[in-house]
């Protein structure tokens, strides 16, 4: 029988929220398979799986999610596949829905909007926002929505991997918005869901592809690597127009500063790119921050943001021990 969809699910110690999400991929009415990537999970999670008999397990070693990913991909046989963090969940017949649209279109992608929960509180709709340049959308002009809320036509996404992008592959945390772009780079055929897709979890535990600490400077690194890399790829492809630069400078000019933190040269090298980009650019901060950058410029902002850290810094710590 064919298979209408492949959903791939990356977990490590997800059992609180894994079976929700695996149960929300399920249907009556369509053939989808769903593929299941153990990441080494220590908190029962093999022991649940193994008690799920429609399921096809890959069991990983502590790799990362764009490991597993691939590896499940070889395993993939819909006509069309999804990537669903296990954190979260699909609404009532999403697949079912967008399957319909895709083969009636025969879109490369089917997208749509998302549900956004706090822990299991609904929060609020966040539509598809309609567009007529995916690659700008999805590079920072506009919310680009989740693309597990997307479904990809297997044979069009079929040799992009989820790429690591850094030697180490547990900062392997923008590899979801790498393959993204580069699906868009491939100018594919869009059609959109009339329903909303993807419910996704805001909660406090650390997700699979968000980390503090060291962690959220590797995937402050990984996102300049994918944006240095795509936007060399448009430029090589003559494809780098006025408003795509305009929409990478959105995510651009904000890592800047977060780098700057840490590595002020490197910070300011990004900024400086970000200017080559846009020579007319106006950084986007209002009130005393915006003064600051346009009277000292981004160096001279940086350099009183770290002073203005290091004396509060104690200050807050003295007030913690009254």
């Amino acid at each position: 029988m064919t298979v209408d969809v492949s959903v791939v699910i990356p977990t490590r110690d997800r059992l609180w929220s894994l079976p929700r999400a695996v149960e929300s991929c399920r249907s009556s009415t369509l053939k989808v398979q769903i593929i299941l990537i153990d990441d080494a999970s220590t908190d029962g999670t093999r022991e649940w799986l193994q008690q799920q008999r429609d399921l096809i397990v890959v069991p990983g070693e502590g790799w990362g999610k764009p490991w597993g990913v691939n590896r499940a991909m070889g395993l993939a046989e819909g006509t069309y596949v999804r990537f669903l963090d296990s954190d979260d969940w699909l609404n009532a017949r999403a697949n079912e829905v967008q399957y319909e649209v895709g083969k009636n279109t025969s879109a490369d992608i089917v997208v749509s909007g998302m549900d956004i929960y706090r822990d299991d509180k609904f929060v609020e709709t966040i539509p598809w926002i309609p567009t007529d340049d995916f690659v700008a959308q999805q590079l920072g002009e506009t919310l680009g929505s989740h693309y597990s809320a997307f479904l990809f036509r297997r044979e069009f996404v079929s040799d992009i991997p989820h790429r690591t992008l850094f030697p180490a592959s547990n900062f392997a945390s923008r590899d979801d918005r790498c393959f993204v772009l580069e699906a868009a780079l491939r100018h594919p055929r869009l059609a959109v869901s009339p329903m909303v897709a993807l419910c996704h979890r805001l909660h406090g535990k650390p997700r699979l592809q968000s980390r503090g600490g060291l962690g959220a400077i590797g995937s402050h690194i990984q996102t300049l690597n994918v944006y240095r890399q795509i936007l060399k790829l448009l430029e090589e492809r003559s494809e780098l127009t006025a408003r795509r630069r305009r929409a990478a400078n959105k995510i651009l000019w904000p890592l800047a500063h977060w780098i700057a933190r840490t590595d002020l040269d490197e910070g300011s090298r990004i900024a400086r790119w970000v200017f080559e980009l846009e020579p007319k650019f106006k950084p986007p901060d209002t009130g005393w921050l915006g003064l600051l950058y346009r009277k000292l410029g981004f160096v001279g902002t940086a350099r009183l943001l770290k002073l203005r850290r290091m004396v509060l810094a104690p200050l807050a710590w003295l007030a913690g021990q009254r």
